[in-house]
């Protein structure tokens, strides 16, 4: 007799949200891209509802008043806007806190991976019952000398720093549980946000799995990222919140990973 397996219970709700400033340039293509994705795995019956988040980082383009037409017109987009800006961490603060979903994902607006990734996401998330995802880039020739470089130094420096294995942690691809955010309260303003987050749920004893992804650089706009002013405020934050993160200890009821 063939057995079925029994199909995983859907997720009740997918909460994606952007962090943006001044993407007025791609700011309909990653909310449609988004929305797409959601569409096909309500479909499919892996996830019962959805929403789409766009966290307005005081713009100075047409990027807020894109954004509020879209979610006038459609029910699963919101948005909240920043008075100021508060730069790469304050935004992932503001969608972390603003996402109501059992299932979390952040990325950037400028769509550095293809959104079909994040339904192949979902499944590790569920097959091997890990708390939250990072994704790597596996061809990073795209994004220039320049970054590469400071990226294998920066990635270098966390996992010296505080024992990380994740290869590529400030890659904009993490999908995290409801309890990883439960649990987990970040502090930087800045770009090490990413890395925060990571350590921080390592520490505090949750399943953390890699997968590899396509990468596709910016092709509009400009990217601060590597800027010096950026990296600059990434390594005060890592060196501010060292002796905070060395004594993070597993919340009850999880173990650390080997």
């Amino acid at each position: 007799m063939t057995v079925v397996p029994h199909a995983p219970e859907p997720f009740e709700k997918l909460s994606i949200f952007f962090p943006m400033w001044n993407e007025e340039q791609y700011i309909h293509r990653a909310v449609g891209a988004a929305r797409t994705v959601c569409d096909d795995l309500v479909a499919e019956g892996r996830i019962l509802d959805y929403e789409l988040i766009v966290v307005d980082d005081a713009s100075t383009d047409a990027t807020p008043e894109l954004a509020d037409a879209m979610a006038a017109a459609d029910p699963h987009v919101r948005v909240v806007h920043h008075d100021v800006n508060r730069k790469l961490g304050g935004s992932l603060k503001t969608g972390f806190a603003a996402a109501t979903g059992d299932v979390v994902l952040y990325t950037d607006a400028d769509l550095p991976f293809e959104m079909t990734e994040v339904a192949r996401a979902l499944r590790v998330l569920q097959m091997y019952e890990v708390d939250l995802v990072s994704a790597y880039r596996l061809d990073r020739t795209g994004e220039g000398p320049r970054r590469a470089i400071y990226s294998f130094f920066y990635n270098g420096m966390v996992q010296l720093a505080f024992g990380t294995r994740i290869r590529d942690i400030n890659f904009a691809f993490k999908l995290c549980r409801r309890r990883v955010l439960d649990h987990v309260t970040l502090k930087s303003e800045g770009s090490f946000i990413d890395a925060e987050l990571v350590i921080r749920a390592q520490r505090s004893g949750f399943q953390i799995l890699q997968i590899g992804v396509d990468y596709f650089p910016r092709t509009r706009g400009v990217s601060t990222l590597s800027s010096f002013g950026v990296i600059r405020t990434m390594v005060g934050e890592m060196l501010r919140l060292r002796s905070e993160l060395k004594h993070v200890v597993p919340v009850a009821g999880s173990s650390v990973p080997s």
